[in-house]
């Protein structure tokens, strides 16, 4: 399909490869039929007089004969309803619509390691063009769920608080919630560094661009990129084009699996991808349905995290990390509730515990890996009890010892708390550049608490 993705930026030429291309697999032109565009809302572009299918591309022809791809998202009627996937500076009435193809795919290929790019698949570290000579469509492939792999092998992500008492299993898939500045970043970085896998792939969805360059020069480095692929599509992108890069990572993920790799897949962030679904829903006339959220974004959401996960029995995993923005650290939050129901666990970072100076901000008590039963032993599962039941204990009683309302002695539950809070603390701590691995987080959580 290496074809359907032409480098001309004239209309022309798009037409010659299309013909090239239909005349290699029918030995018969292909008739092109001509739209034009007849209004714009927005982001919105209405077109009529040809014909496309949900999720075909289109051309559309600028007054300077300039070339701006579009996906069809709607229709109602002769009207086709388009959203670009770039600047439509300039764009006037009765432009050129014309239908290129089907859908939109994603490279892939081994060559796509340390390799930076867009959500159309356009490199962006200028260094050259991609060599990839395989495609895959951005919606992926369906998996039997019968035919999954089950999680049975712990995965050692770096990190103490997580490996001993949120154990992650290999081909699990997390959330990561917190709201803005408590860490997020600094602990998927953790997690890049860290994380036992063949390949990762970043995707950086809605973000702040600046972000780019820093996850790749100081969080992956040049050790990091050289077994990564990095999706950038930051806020300033059109909607189409950030839920593409999300699509896209997900698809360069699943090539790796398909090839039998061990994948970390690691989305920042989910809330952003259902923000531009929410934008492109309401543009085209879906009524709002949860403060705001049309039901097409809950459709969405486990249409891309389904993707993730083990694949068929022999082959690779993809175990992704998706942040979570929980907005105004309202946990409540209707994307924050839709991720936690399809999610296999989550990881809640604290403001609280952040302005306190305690990184990562990890939230104990509100944490949960749905896997971890599955793949550790009791001796573990117990221990990890005794230290949330101890931890617990503390901070339902907190307000009582802070004042000093609380008389030594009158409850040993309590007793044992105070004795151990300390130390608790200093367990869930753990520097940024320190990685503390599986085998060493059970080490040190044996030698915390006594049976």
């Amino acid at each position: 399909m290496a074809e359907l993705h032409p480098q001309s930026n004239r209309t022309g030429n798009w037409i010659k490869k299309i013909n090239a291309y239909e005349s290699k697999i029918s030995n018969k032109p292909l008739h092109v039929v001509q739209g034009k565009l007849t209004r714009m809302v927005g982001l919105t572009l209405e077109a009529v007089g040809c014909q496309a299918a949900v999720g075909a591309r289109c051309v559309v022809t600028g007054p300077n004969n300039d070339d701006i791809e579009a996906e069809v998202v709607g229709f109602s009627g002769e009207k086709l309803y388009l959203m670009p996937t770039g600047d439509i500076q300039g764009l006037t009435p009765n432009a050129k619509v014309i239908p290129v193809d089907t859908v939109s795919y994603a490279p892939v290929g081994d060559n796509l390691l340390g390799r930076v790019i867009d959500g159309s698949g356009k490199p962006l570290d200028g260094k050259g063009r991609l060599d990839t000579e395989q495609s895959s469509p951005l919606t992926g492939r369906l998996i039997n769920p019968l035919q999954r792999s089950p999680i049975e092998e712990p995965l050692d992500v770096g990190v103490r608080a997580i490996n001993a008492l949120l154990t992650v299993g290999r081909g699990q898939r997390m959330g990561l919630f917190a709201g803005s500045g408590v860490g997020k970043s600094v602990l998927l970085g953790m997690m890049t560094r860290y994380t036992t896998a063949d390949v990762i792939v970043v995707g950086m969805i809605g973000e702040r661009g600046r972000e780019v360059k820093e996850f790749v020069e100081k969080i992956l480095g040049e050790e990091g990129m050289s077994r990564s692929v990095v999706v950038a599509t930051p806020a300033d992108n059109p909607p189409l084009m950030r839920l593409h890069g999300a699509m896209m990572a997900t698809s360069i993920a699943e090539y790796f699996r398909d090839q039998g790799k061990q994948v970390l897949l690691l989305m920042d962030s989910l809330t952003r991808y259902a923000q531009a679904q929410r934008e492109i829903a309401l543009a085209i006339g879906e009524p709002p349905a949860t403060k705001g959220y049309p039901p097409s974004v809950f459709a969405k959401i486990p249409q891309l995290v389904e993707r993730a996960g083990n694949g068929d029995k022999g082959g690779g995993s993809i175990t992704a990390f998706y942040t979570v923005l929980v907005e105004g650290d309202d946990h409540n939050d209707p994307i924050a509730d839709a991720a936690r129901a399809i999610l296999d666990g989550h990881i809640v970072l604290s403001r609280d515990l952040a302005e306190s100076g305690q990184y990562p901000a990890i939230d104990i008590e509100a944490s949960i890996s749905r896997a971890m039963n599955d793949i550790t032993d009791i001796e573990h599962q117990n221990k990890a009890r005794r230290f949330k039941k101890v931890l617990s204990v503390y901070q339902q009683n907190s307000d009582l010892i802070s004042v000093g309302a609380y008389q030594q002695g009158n409850d040993p539950r309590i007793d044992e708390a105070i004795q151990y809070q300390p130390k608790l603390l200093d367990f869930l701590q753990q520097d940024m550049y320190q990685p503390i691995h599986l085998q060493d987080s059970l080490d040190a959580l044996s030698a915390l608490l006594p049976q």
